[in-house]
Parts: C-alpha cells; structure tokens; sequence
C-alpha cells in the first residue's frame, strides 16, 4: 500500500507525517538543512555545489530512509526481550483480602531466580515483574496495562482471582501477549478457545465434580449443601455439583452465595445449619473459608466442610483458623503433589527457598506459582535465541505428558485445557496431608 509523505513545518525544523499521523518529530540529527539555512547557503557565492536542489534530494532521502527503517521496525520487532533479558509478569493480592494467595506471584520468581543464577537462557536473564491488584479487578487491569505499555512484557504467567483474569484477559489477547495459565479453573479461559492463554488448573466444573462424587459414593452423604463464591469460581463450581447430584436424582439441600468482600457469615451459616447439610461443599477464598469454619462451630453446626483446591494449604489454612482446620478435619481437592514429596525437583526448590527467598514458607500456593512458570521456562530453553511469540507458542503446543511439581499437561494448537483430574485429601489433627483418594479424573466432564 502505498502512504504519501508530507514534510510540514514545527519551529524551524522538518517532521514526516504519513497521512495526519507524525511518525518522526523533529528529525535535525538526519536532515540538519531548515529553511533559514537554505537561504544563506544559496546567498554564498563560494559555495554554489550546494545549491538548493541537492539539499533537497539529501533530506528526501534521508527522511525517506529513515520512515522506511522505522517502519519496517514497528511491522516485524516484537517487545518484551532484547539480547539480555526476557520481561515476564505477574499480578496478585499481595494485600487485601487475599492476600494469603500473594505467594503465588513470589513462587514464580524462585524459578526465575534459579534460571538467572545459572545463567540465563541463550545468553538472557528473565527480568520479573509482580504488581499488587489487592484481589480489585480494576486494580488488576491498571497494573497489566502498565506492564505491558511502559515495562513491555514478553509473557504473563499466573494471575491470582477469576475476577481479575477475566478483566485483563481480552486485553491480553488483544496484544498477543503470552499467558501461561491463570491461577484459576473457570470456564472463561478455555471458552472460547484462547491461542495465547495456556491452562494448568483443572477447571472447577472437573474439581467440583470430583469432591461431589466422593462426598456421594465415599462419604456416604445424603444432605448436600453449597457455599460459594458470587463469581466464576463459584458459579461455574455450583452448576458442576447440581450436575452431578442429578446423576444420582439428588439435590442440594441449600445453596447459599457470599460476595468476596464479606466478613460477617453468620447468616449464611444459618441458613447451612438450617438445611441439616451433612457435608459443606465450599468454594470460596481463604479468608471467608476461615470465618466460615469459625462461624460455624461458634453456631455449633457440625457439619463436614470440603473446599476446592485452592484451600489445600493446611499449613497457612490451619494458622488462620486457630487450628479448626485440622480439628475440624476439613477436606480439599488438590492437583499437585504433596509439598515436601520425596523427589529430585522438590529437593531442588526446598533448598532454592533457602537461598534465594528464605522468608518465605514452601507451601501450596508458593508452589502454585512455581507450577506456572515452569513451562514457560521449558519452552523458552528449547526456543533459545530464535525468541519471538510464535516460537514460543508453538513449542507450548507441542507439550505432551509434561509435569514439573503440579499436575500432568499436554497441550496442542486446538486445546490448551488443564488436567481433568484432582486427588482428595484432609487434614489430619497435626496439620499433616491425608491422602483419601488418588488422581480421579471427571467422567462426567462437559468440558
């Protein structure tokens, strides 16, 4: 296509113009000739070889070199790396009411620290960036923005919130940036199909699916009630559970909502307690999740409370609750390994923790955020200094089988859903990990 070039004047100096747009302003490093110049040039007798018409044909030249190199530029440079460092982002609540799910950012800088501390990868170090959206969606959108537009970011990996995900996700997908699975299972991210979004947390219809048929055909429970979240999370959660509770024409015995930013429950725990619930399926943060299991034996509504898989750190769950939640022996999915599993990569991150972040706990959700950015840091390795979007996505879509310490992905360049699989566990009157049930996939997934 072809653009007409327009020369106007700005002070005493030439700028380009393609149409109305300015594409560079003030150019006098290239065409140092403005008019007043040209004028007392022509004036000089002693200097007639640079007459007017050749002044003219050297700035039309260069300015024409000069818009054909920078545009030529901003058609096929990418951002977010140079021949040093690789700009990867993170967003999470390192305050607010989720601030409990802020480790999950800092986990994956452990990988990137390890990465950088032997060397990089083809000769560039990863430069990480976190920004806190305090659990606030608009919060969320303003730090990704500023990331993108004034850092430059290569790939995201994380994202604590369905809500917050959801308010950055057509954004990110507007800029073809990379982002290797937000810490969430909601049906947003795989529906409609996402190129640039790669998935790692079993999705929460699989997960709630999983704890209803185990709370039916092992626990024996005939009273069901839900608790959950007035989001994604939750609401894709609820309508998995009905499904399921109908395959054995049941259903719940109540079904009660709690906005993210309530504290006082004691009314939704009633309504619970007045349903005769024998068992609580609940999907909701880690906040409200401590002040239900403290409301609820304050009310004394003995009841068996099972949350999602982004409640399993009994640990930080137990320090919050003042020790309910092993007493109470609640119930969780999970889809990683145990925390201190006995193997050759947890023994590798356990005394990285010790070096490079000693005040921080290796704990469920630190791992979360290890498990993100381990593909991203495999792809980048096999892609080494051929570095650009595609290289990197297409490398994604060829994992097959991979698992570092979260759960088994394969993904292709038509699905990059997460594992369809999660384990039960409990937590004993220690705090210690109790494993009910081994990976159980959804057979009755919709997904």
């Amino acid at each position: 296509m072809v653009q007409e070039l327009n020369f106007k004047k700005r002070g005493e100096d030439a700028n380009v113009y393609i149409g109305n747009k300015l594409v560079s302003p003030r150019i006098t490093g290239i065409c140092k000739f403005n008019k007043r110049q040209i004028s007392s040039i022509n004036k000089k007798g002693g200097e007639k070889a640079m007459d007017l018409r050749r002044i003219r044909v050297v700035m039309i030249v260069s300015l024409f070199a000069l818009f054909m190199f920078a545009y030529d530029g901003q058609a096929k440079q990418e951002t977010g790396f140079d021949d040093k460092e690789i700009r990867v982002g993170q967003w999470g609540p390192q305050t607010g009411p989720a601030a409990a799910w802020g480790n999950v950012a800092r986990g994956s800088k452990l990988v990137f620290d390890i990465v950088n501390d032997e060397g990089g990868i083809a000769g560039r170090k990863i430069k990480y960036f976190i920004r806190d959206d305090q659990y606030n969606p608009s919060q969320a959108v303003a730090g990704v923005r500023e990331l993108v537009e004034k850092q430059g970011i290569f790939a995201f990996v994380g994202g604590v919130s369905t809500a917050s995900c959801s308010a950055v996700q057509g954004y990110l997908l507007e800029k073809e940036i990379i982002w290797i699975s937000p810490c969430t299972g909601a049906a947003t991210f795989y529906k409609p199909f996402n190129p640039y979004l790669w998935n790692m947390w079993p999705s929460y219809e699989n997960d709630a699916s999983v704890i209803a048929k185990f709370a039916i055909e092992k626990k024996k429970f005939k009273k069901i009630a839900m608790f959950y979240q007035n989001d994604g999370y939750g609401l894709d959660s609820l309508d998995s559970v009905k499904y399921r509770l109908s395959k054995k024409n049941m259903e719940l015995v109540a079904a009660i909502p709690v906005e993210p930013i309530e504290s006082d429950l004691s009314s939704q725990i009633q309504k619970l307690k007045a349903s005769g619930a024998e068992a609580v399926i609940a999907f909701v943060g880690p906040k409200q999740a401590a002040i239900a299991v403290k409301t609820s034996v304050s009310l004394d509504f003995k009841t068996q409370w099972m949350f999602s898989y982004n409640l399993s750190d009994y640990e930080m769950m137990n320090k919050i609750t003042d020790g309910l939640w092993a007493k109470e022996g609640v119930i969780t999915s999970a889809f990683t390994q145990e925390p201190f599993a006995k193997n050759e990569l947890t023994a590798k991150y356990t005394a990285a923790v010790k070096k490079y972040a000693p005040t921080e706990r290796w704990s469920i959700f630190y791992m979360a955020g290890v498990v993100v950015a381990e593909p991203l840091v495999q792809v980048l390795k096999k892609v080494g200094k051929n570095l650009s979007t595609k290289a990197v996505a297409d490398e994604l879509n060829k994992i097959k089988n991979f698992q570092g310490v979260g759960p088994k992905v394969t993904w292709t360049a038509t699905n990059h859903m997460g594992p369809k699989s999660v384990q039960i566990w409990q937590c004993g009157p220690k705090g210690e990990i109790i494993t009910l049930q081994k990976w159980t996939e959804n057979e009755i997934s919709r997904d």
